[in-house]
Formats: structure tokens, sequence, C-alpha cells
């Protein structure tokens, strides 16, 4: 049998009949790199290490620093360079949002027939009801609108500024159906509250269309919390952050494995793609880990930005194995829309491209260098980091092997998990506070501890060239100042939408 029949054959399943597959996109938030068991974590995660090895695992997988670029670039398939979203994430009291005139995922897989349903957080914006995943593409929401939250109250918070010298903490409730507050939730934990939410879609789908699930898990984010018998495994770990977060985990893996024992009792398992991703690396500080990896959420280092990925379905032409092909997270976009069929007309131009023959039968990557960022904004706090009122912008680009990082990178230690046998709670790099030029070679030193920038001067001229020719590119950073409009005490104490259309009410008919 030649290639070309054996790749006919299966691919056959995608096609036959018209017969679409249903997509499920599993999104962990604040996910380490070292916190998935077949990374060698202590951590307990039987069902993401079976679907992981029974399905294709990404190696080479790459997310965005933080929550909200990684999101938007998932749902436009765009680098956040040209979205405006390259700096930070958008607080709940910002005016700011995936700008409106970009082409969300969900658009597009609803144009080739798709059912098209988000469980979880959006984190994109809701200044204005167009904003909100329903008006984007979405046929159905039920989840929070902001970054982070408490995991029963349901209540997510903003510092406020109120001038040069007074800030203002704002507190609102944030958990909606649709567009409408919904309260009955209250002091449900929300891992078990979204696997409720994410079994009832399957079980009440009409299997007469496809059906598009983006299930994006509060877990395993700050505040540390989840019901004690997720924690007495860990007992042994001495660390607390790290034992409530690893009970966070289990409570995660196992909401995944009763979601898949959902699609196979509705009979739909075998003509579902599911993609598992975290968003950014783990947060060092509240119980997450990327060892081997140097850094933590936020950064521009490997363990920022290296991600835990995998792709499972009865539908793969070359399963159980471990892809080393370069992937990132901007991908997404165009390998949905052609496995559903569909074509990218009126989109604008994507940074991601089609892998799904890399992930499906081995091929290639047809990528091979990634913007990892460029921010020229410095953060409200660069005057009290570690390089004093010293700040430079912050960029890096993958290219092959090589990645240049250029800036003041921030949080470069490398942090050994809790309770291991390495002596040291965390190691830094000293030259960090007088370098602001770092190359190294990935392949060969996927930790980063050789800088070789004084070694290849022209590979640094070269991936220099290379940053200057995406900042080219590159729309102006969207970070506009909170707004006092936003306090949810004018919304009977939920976080809205607070710019409104004329036509609208004084509310804007959202709560």
């Amino acid at each position: 049998m030649n290639f070309e029949v054996f790749l006919l054959l299966n691919l056959l399943p995608l096609a036959r009949g018209g017969k679409q597959p249903n997509i499920l996109f599993i999104l962990a938030d604040d996910y380490g790199f070292n916190d998935v068991g077949y990374h060698g974590s202590k951590i307990k995660t039987p069902v993401l290490d079976k679907l992981a090895k029974e399905g294709v695992i990404l190696e080479k997988y790459y997310v965005q620093p933080i929550c909200t670029p990684t999101r938007s670039t998932i749902l436009t398939g765009r680098y956040p360079i040209h979205t405006g979203l390259q700096h930070g994430v958008i607080n709940p009291a910002q005016p700011n949002s995936i700008p409106l005139d970009e082409t969300i995922v969900a658009e597009k897989l609803k144009q080739s027939g798709y059912k098209t349903h988000i469980v979880g957080k959006w984190h994109n914006g809701f200044y204005k009801k167009e904003c909100m995943p329903t008006y984007r593409g979405f046929d159905t929401f039920f989840g929070y609108l902001t970054g982070a939250e408490d995991y029963y109250t349901h209540v997510s918070s903003d510092r406020v500024r109120i001038n040069k010298s007074s800030y203002a903490q704002f507190y609102g409730y944030d958990l909606r159906r649709n567009e409408s507050v919904s309260t009955k939730e209250k002091g449900e934990y929300s891992t078990f509250m979204f696997t409720k939410e994410t079994q009832k879609i399957i079980r009440n789908h009409n299997t007469s269309s496809p059906m598009f699930l983006y299930l994006a898990f509060q877990a395993v984010h700050s505040p540390l919390q989840v019901p004690e018998q997720y924690i007495k495994p860990y007992e042994g770990i001495k660390d607390t952050n790290r034992r409530i977060y690893a009970g966070m985990v289990s409570a995660m893996d196992e909401a995944i494995g009763n979601i898949t024992q959902t699609l196979k009792e509705k009979g739909i398992w075998n003509n579902t793609i599911l993609i598992f991703s975290t968003d950014n690396g783990g947060q060092v500080y509240r119980g997450g880990n990327n060892w081997p990896l140097r850094g933590w959420k936020g950064s521009l280092w490997e363990g920022g930005i290296r991600g835990v990925g995998f792709v499972n379905s009865p539908l793969l032409a070359k399963p159980k194995r471990v892809s080393y092909e370069m992937i990132h997270v901007s991908d997404w976009f165009p390998t949905l829309v052609k496995l559903a069929g569909g074509d990218l007309n009126g989109t604008k131009p994507l940074d991601g491209f089609d892998v799904w023959e890399t992930i499906n039968t081995g091929e290639l990557s047809p990528r091979n260098e990634i913007l990892h960022n460029i921010d020229s904004v410095p953060p409200w706090y660069h005057k009290s980091f570690e390089y004093g009122d010293k700040w430079c912008p912050q960029a890096a680009v993958r290219v092959g092997d090589w990645k240049l990082l250029k800036g003041c990178p921030r949080k470069s230690g490398w942090f050994p998990p809790p309770n291991s046998n390495l002596h040291l709670n965390s190691q830094t790099d000293s030259s960090n506070k007088t370098k602001n030029l770092f190359l190294f070679n990935i392949a060969e030193d996927p930790e980063e501890r050789h800088e070789l920038s004084s070694k290849f001067p022209e590979k640094v001229k070269e991936l220099l060239a290379k940053l200057q020719e995406y900042n080219n590119t590159a729309v102006p950073v969207k970070y506009p100042k909170q707004d006092l409009a936003s306090n949810p005490a004018f919304f009977n104490g939920v976080w809205s939408p607070w710019i409104v259309s004329k036509h609208d009410d004084a509310e804007g008919k959202i709560v």
C-alpha cells in the first residue's frame, strides 16, 4: 500500500459522508510543565497520562507567557503583537478586549455547521456586550468573564487606581449563563461545576451537527482551593501551596476522565478530537512547577512559554507517539478550521499554520520559527522589581534551534519541585541583572543554562533582524487605564459590561 492510499484511508473518517469531527479543546490555567505525570511529576494524573500516551504528546509546543495573550491567540490565530494584546492581561476594570474586527475561531466553525460552546474562563474582555462570547461566535456560554475568582463564591476583585496615591478594591460576582447572571451555583466548586456543564452539553448535543466545545478550566489558577479529600493523598508534601495545588490537579484530572467517559456514553468519542493545553507556565509561588525549565508564568524563559499539550482521538492515523515538531498555540485556529472543512476567507493574516498532518501522521511541521512576544510597555511595578528603576522592552524569538531574548527578562530562576531530592529551593543567574541580550541553543540546552551570545555574534545579528522584522508589523499595545465606571457596585454587585450602546437601557440589558 503506497503512502497516498494509506493517508486517504486513515483520513477517511474525517470526510465520510461529510461527517466532520467533534472538537473538544481543554485549556488548563497556570498548569506547570512539571505538574503532569508523564513529565515525571509526583502529582497523580492517570487520566491525562493515559490520554496523552495513547494520543500524540506535543513536546515542542509553545504558548504565550500569560493568560489573555494565549487565550486571544487560540481564538484568533494571530500573535498578540497583531491584536494589541501583547502586554499583560486584561484586568476586570479595563475597557479592553480582543478587537471586535478580529475573526474568532468559533465564528469560522459556525460557518462550517458547528454548534459552538464555551465553558469556563473567558478573560478576553467584556467592557461592552459585543465583546462577550455569545457575540463572538459561541452559541452558548457558561462561565466567568474575568481572570481569577474564588472557586466557591465566584467573586472576583480588581485593585483600581483612583488617583496618583490611592486605590479602591472592586468586588463583583462573576458567573453567567449566556448573557444572564447565574447565581444558583454559589458555593459549588468550579471544577465540578464546569465539568457538569460540559457533560450536560455533550448529553444534549444533537449529533446531526458537529460540536466545538471549548472548556477553559479555572483550575489550577490561584486562589488555591479544593475539597479536602483531594488534598489527603498529598499529606507528605510539606509545602502548603504545593499540597493544595496537587489536589487541584487531581480534581481536574478526574474531571477530564468523567468528560471523556460521557463522550463515550454518548457514542461520539470515535468521531471526536480532544486537544489539551495549558495557557502558560506554572506560577511557582502558587504551587506550580516547571522544572527543569527556567522561569515561570509571565516570563519569556522556557518555563513561562513551553506548554503541556497533547492530542487524543480515535481518528489519529499514527497515535501513541511523541512529537518533537515545533507547534505554537496560534496554530490551532487554521488547524481546526481545516479539520472542520472550512476556509480562511475573511480572516486577517494569520500567524498560525495548519499542523494537523504534523500531529496526525508525523509530517514535518510547516513552521520553523516562533515569535514568543515583543512587549514595549513597562509593568506598573517596574520600579520595585529586581532591576530597580531599570527596565527595557521584553522580546524573544525562536528560529530553528536558536532562541534570542532581548530586554531585562525577569523570573529567571530554576525551581526544583518541593520535596524533591534537589538541595536548592531555587537557583538564579546573577548575570541576569547586567545582561539584556541572551542567546541559547534550545535543542541542546532546553534549560537555558548556557548563554552563547558572545560566541555566536552572527546568530545574534540574524535573530535581532528577525525581531525587528516582526516589530515592523506590530500594532500599538492596547492597555487602557482602569475605568471607575466598571465598579460592580453599579450593577447589583456583578461584573458586567459597563459601556452600553445608545439603544440599550441603563444596565445594557445584561444584568
